[in-house]
């Protein structure tokens, strides 16, 4: 089975390891320093319990015509990024191949497959001017909804911090034989790649904790523990998921838990820096688009005032501005 990983950093990385290992040949598209370490020693995963492992991929390059055409190619770079990538990643396509994107937030493809009134609408804050959609048959597409954590520690090592899940799932809801392969693949290689029957629903719970922990944790330097701890902080949190709650609901998505369970989910993690912190301090572009933003273009759509949300996006907008500036 041919796979390309296109962003083979932490999440992308770790998830090309794990592939390689069970057998599968696989083609990492990365760059810089990493790439030279991955083509030079191997990509290498460590693990909290001190156990590593190394894989040497079939290939690691730069260059996306490199690769060739594949069955799977498995998008782990992060979602601003997609739109540029769109048209170069054409030449890894034969006829069969499935794209299976790994970000965080909502996906371009959201109302591809949908149903309903809003059938084939594109989202232009996760899609701006429809160049992903140009670029990409909508029948290619896989979603997934991705839970582990992990950082790159230093060029060609990915340290592993928590989860093995990549929930997947047809934007229509069906259990076609490609997805429930590459579910299978992923079982053999030691990762939880459950098939939903509406991946939706399963985004929209990840989602609930992205879109309020991470920007909160962005705009204070606050870790996740004392965003959690804090009554302020944490009522700021519960209006931000309930905002988001209504514009879900409202797209026909059903929340299997409450509020509090999932923030009691999210405290567990402890002592955390959210991803979007991480790009902050180091200099990176968010996802504040897809996370806040497209939610908001989204409670625009079905009518639903979403204040916290404006407010916390247009904050996070203008932090990312200020410091492209400095």
């Amino acid at each position: 089975m041919r796979i390309c990983i296109v962003g083979a950093g932490a999440i992308g990385g770790y998830l090309g390891v794990k592939l390689a290992l069970a057998g599968a040949e696989v083609s990492l598209i990365a760059r810089g320093a990493h790439l030279a370490a991955i083509q030079r020693d191997g990509l290498t995963v460590t693990y909290a319990d001190g156990t590593v492992e190394v894989a040497h991929p079939a290939m690691a390059t730069a260059e996306l015509n490199e690769a060739g055409p594949q069955d799977y190619v498995i998008v782990a770079v992060k979602a601003q990024s997609i739109p540029a990538l769109a048209a170069p990643m054409r030449v890894l396509y034969g006829p069969d191949t499935a794209i299976v994107y790994a970000q965080n937030g909502i996906p371009w493809w959201y109302f591809m497959g949908h149903g309903g009134a809003y059938e084939g609408r594109r989202i232009e804050a996760v899609d701006p001017g429809g160049l992903i959609a140009a670029s990409t048959e909508v029948e290619r597409v896989i979603g997934c909804v991705l839970y582990p954590a992990a950082q790159i520690a230093r060029p060609g090592v990915i340290r592993h911090i928590e989860g093995n899940r990549f929930s997947l799932g047809e934007p229509s809801g069906a259990q076609t034989e490609r997805v429930t392969r590459l579910s299978k693949l992923m079982g053999t290689a030691g990762l939880r790649a459950p098939v939903r029957p509406d991946i939706r629903n399963e985004l929209w719970l990840k989602l609930w904790g992205n879109l309020s922990f991470n920007p909160i944790s962005a705009l204070t330097r606050a870790t996740m523990d004392r965003i959690i701890a804090d009554p302020l902080a944490r009522r700021l949190v519960e209006q931000m998921m309930a905002e988001a709650q209504v514009v879900a609901e409202r797209l026909g998505v059903r929340f299997p838990i409450s509020i509090e369970r999932r923030i009691t989910m999210a405290e567990s993690i402890g002592i955390h820096k959210t991803s979007m912190l991480q790009d902050i301090e180091a200099g990176r572009p968010t996802e504040v688009d897809a996370l806040v933003g497209a939610v908001v273009e989204l409670g625009r759509l079905t009518g639903t005032p979403t204040p916290q949300l404006d407010a916390i996006y247009a904050s996070v907008k203008l932090l990312e501005q200020t410091l492209a500036r400095a």
